[in-house]
């Protein structure tokens, strides 16, 4: 090998353990159905997550609200970034009528950042909550929320209305934070998780990524520190490059490490602990509730 092909910009070829089983089953093949005549938009598809066929298969589903542009950008996420248009008060009515469309028995609902507006999105959030109680009584909900840049009085809006569980990702270790997650700050996000539980919430739910070039002890460090957050549920998944402009992977993490995390995470207490190359922040999340 010469120097000339050692180069920054040399690609890591995806391990044999990254390859994703195509979608299959009857009821996956009917919600795909249902969104593609709805024109519905959950991040299942816009994400193309590896875990959608799974996920559809046992009636869950992830829908993005407060539009597609966020005003942060981090370095890993393919949300676009920019100005958000303006919010749409009709928005909790319309995802309440897909999950039922869908007939989701348990829905994830996550959003852009929303950093323009005084409440962050707090409000669209807690009434899209209760307008999915009220046209799916049946449904069960997660909520993946930003960290409303630590505001208590916007995190109330979402402890009031109960979802069964609140998400909240730390997604990278504390030395990687300002390059991975630009905008947000690593202790601002522990406290918010820490608020939500010590305010009585049942569930709390957070998930980091590897591959970002973090050392073991550096992740060992950080699933401590969701458990002293008093965390209940950690997933823990491999990184994936979303474009060339985003920060390149610097490797992927064998499933042996995941296994060994999974281990770690379990000892010190969580009640759930997902780990593995294609874990994202709402794999298995239906399990979570009990």
């Amino acid at each position: 090998m010469t120097e000339d092909t050692i180069t920054p910009e040399t690609k890591i070829q995806k391990p044999k353990w990254l390859r994703v089983k195509l979608p299959v089953g009857k009821k996956y093949t009917e919600l795909r159905n249902v969104v593609d005549k709805y024109k519905l938009n959950t991040i299942c598809t816009s994400g193309s997550c590896p875990n959608m066929g799974e996920c559809w298969t046992e009636g869950t589903a992830t829908f993005m609200i407060l539009g597609n542009i966020c005003t942060r950008s981090c370095g890993f996420c393919g949300v676009k970034t920019g100005r958000p248009e303006t919010v749409d008060w009709e928005e909790p009515e319309k995802v309440a009528r897909s999950i039922k469309l869908m007939n989701i028995k348990h829905a994830v609902i996550t959003s852009v950042d929303r950093d323009d507006i005084k409440d962050g999105g707090s409000i669209i959030w807690a009434e899209t909550i209760n307008a999915i109680r009220r046209a799916n009584p049946t449904t069960t909900l997660e909520t993946l929320i930003p960290d409303f840049q630590g505001n208590k009085t916007n995190i109330d809006r979402i402890l009031a209305v109960a979802p069964e569980v609140i998400s909240h990702n730390l997604e990278t270790v504390r030395r990687l934070t300002r390059e991975v997650r630009i905008q947000a700050k690593y202790d601002r996000s522990l406290e918010v998780l820490k608020y939500m539980k010590d305010q009585g919430q049942r569930r709390t739910k957070s998930g980091i990524m590897l591959g970002l070039g973090e050392t073991e002890a550096e992740v060992i460090e950080t699933i401590q520190d969701l458990a002293n957050a008093k965390v209940d549920i950690l997933t823990i998944g491999q990184y994936l490059q979303p474009s060339k402009k985003h920060l390149p992977v610097k490797e992927f993490i064998t499933p042996e490490q995941f296994a060994k995390y999974k281990e770690i995470g379990e000892k010190m207490g969580f009640k759930y602990v997902e780990s593995g190359a294609l874990v994202r922040s709402s794999y298995k999340a239906q399990r979570h509730l009990v």
